[in-house]
């Protein structure tokens, strides 16, 4: 099973401000008729989404859900029931990792796809992620919450490939 990143950050690394906000990457190309960088394709090609429960909280302050018709599962140990608006939207999971890859596995899904920064260290620290997309934003924001933060190990990864947008937007895809 492919366990896969897609995720945009600024040049500096961080994927929002300390705060949460994501402010920053929602105006990053508001130019008419933006193109959406892969994601349409990648998200076609996923089974089943995982994020953390601040990453959820982010989703739900947007004005529509932008996960229908996909799986999505919410990791967390404080949250115990549905939050009202993702009620039919997404599942509650706060066992191991490994055991919800294996469940998941079984159950036929071929491709993850893992949001959210805490949800993405944790997955890296186990060994969980097979391919990673990032997509620099041209920003600097100085501070904010990092992608990656310390990891316990070194991780080698393997460039795939890159991809360069007129607007400055860098994706790059590598496999671990």
């Amino acid at each position: 099973m492919k366990v896969s990143v897609f995720i945009a950050t600024s040049l500096d690394g961080f994927i929002a401000r300390k705060n949460g906000d994501i402010d920053w990457l929602m105006s990053a190309d508001n130019s008419e008729g933006a193109e959406d960088y892969g994601y349409k394709e990648f998200s076609d090609s996923v089974d089943c989404l995982v994020m953390g429960r601040n990453t959820l909280e982010t989703v739900l302050r947007f004005p529509e859900w932008p996960y229908e018709g996909m799986r999505v599962i919410v990791l967390s140990n404080t949250i115990k029931d549905v939050p009202p608006r993702a009620v039919g939207k997404i599942e509650l999971y706060s066992d191991s990792l490994q055991k919800l890859l294996n469940n998941l596995e079984h159950e036929g899904c071929k491709r993850l796809y893992i949001d959210g920064g805490i949800t993405i260290q944790s997955f890296l620290a186990e060994g969980l992620i097979t391919n990673l997309t990032i997509t620099k934003i041209p920003i600097l924001l100085g501070d904010g919450r990092p992608l990656f933060g310390n990891t316990e190990q070194e991780i080698k990864l393997r460039h795939v490939k890159t991809e360069v947008y007129s607007n400055g937007f860098v994706k790059s895809t590598y496999e671990i």
